[in-house]
């Protein structure tokens, strides 16, 4: 098992590590123009050629549905974690009020009935606040390190359930855009229709189908090769982007807050499909994809959706680092558990 953690680790090491520290030296907009060649042009080009070598049928066919699971999941238990969070806060607040005798109210909208009401001065809730802690636990990095880590620990036999999981989670990216649009406050108004119409445009999901579709279709020998080199240029790529991102925080703001998101997306979502694949009868690789691709660490994604709908970027910034190392320290303990 420590060889397939080293060669599962040593790439989201290396290019990770690499983003962080050509952060410092490269021109401003550099991760705007990479992530944008990787949205139109890489992740398709990986897509389509997973569409190529996806085989649908049998028990593939329930990944869609631990998909949705996870999805609803995420969003109740966030939604039941920020209330406790919330609640816990204005306990605290009323409790330091009568310590020092004075008796401040704040109420705040938080985007679910203004229920919700803290005294912390530093901890002002918004709704986009609300609506970043929710994406957190939601949107994963399954296209790129969940795939990076499928490719190194998972049989080639199985790679198939990590794909369909992948290309499955456009159901929680449609569901994260509306959240986005609803909890955010984008500069200008669009009506519900542009949401879904932008959910139906993004590239990568077509790529897929034209891959699948496309499956008969025999090409040359080395036109396979190159696009199955490119595969891994892309895997580098996008980790690369990931340093970059990471190497632009500039602090450690509501680090405290992105632990509830963190837990949930590393350890409690991941054990309960864990319990729903068992309970399917569904044991060994098949069990183990499903558990780690719903536990990667946040998405980049997350941060594209934060600047479209202005959300709170240093929250989601902070879970994506949380999860990160979440998961390279409980990825070890689903290996031994799992499998």
């Amino acid at each position: 098992m420590f060889d397939s953690l080293l060669q599962a680790y040593a790439p989201l090491f290396v290019c990770i590590s690499s983003g962080m520290i050509l952060f410092r030296f490269i021109p401003a907009n550099f991760s705007t123009r990479l992530g944008t060649l990787l949205y139109w042009g890489g992740v398709p080009l990986q897509s389509f050629m997973f569409g190529r070598r996806t085989e649908l049928g049998g028990q593939t066919l329930l990944i869609p549905l631990i998909v949705m699971e996870a999805s609803l999941l995420s969003m109740g238990l966030a939604l039941l974690s920020w209330w406790g969070w919330q609640k816990f806060n204005h306990y605290n607040a009323q409790e330091l009020s009568k310590q020092q005798q004075i008796s401040p109210q704040r109420s705040l909208d938080v985007g679910a009935g203004a229920i919700f009401q803290t005294a912390l001065p530093k901890e002002h809730v918004t709704r986009s606040r609300f609506g970043s802690f929710i994406l957190a636990v939601m949107l994963g990095n399954t296209g790129f390190i969940g795939m990076t880590l499928a490719n190194a620990l998972i049989d080639p036999l199985y790679l198939d359930w990590a794909i369909i999981y992948n290309v499955s989670g456009i159901i929680t990216y449609s569901l994260a855009v509306f959240i986005a649009s609803y909890f955010g406050q984008s500069k200008t108004q669009h009506p519900w229709w542009n949401s879904l119409r932008d959910v139906l445009a993004v590239p990568s999901q077509w790529a897929f189908f034209v891959g699948l579709l496309s499956q008969d279709v025999k090409l040359p020998l080395l036109v396979e090769s190159a696009l199955q080199a490119m595969i891994w240029v892309v895997f580098a790529c996008a980790l690369l982007l990931l340093g970059l991102h990471l190497g632009s925080i500039k602090g450690w703001s509501h680090l405290e807050l992105a632990l509830i998101p963190a837990m949930l997306k590393v350890l409690v979502i991941p054990a309960m499909v864990g319990l729903t694949a068992t309970y399917l009868g569904l044991t060994g690789e098949p069990r183990l994809v499903l558990v780690m691709m719903t536990g990667v660490p946040t998405g980049v994604v997350t941060l594209i959706l934060a600047e479209v709908y202005n959300l709170d970027r240093e929250l989601l910034t902070a879970c994506i680092t949380l999860t990160l190392i979440g998961v390279l320290v409980i990825l070890p303990v689903w290996l031994a558990w799992l499998n």
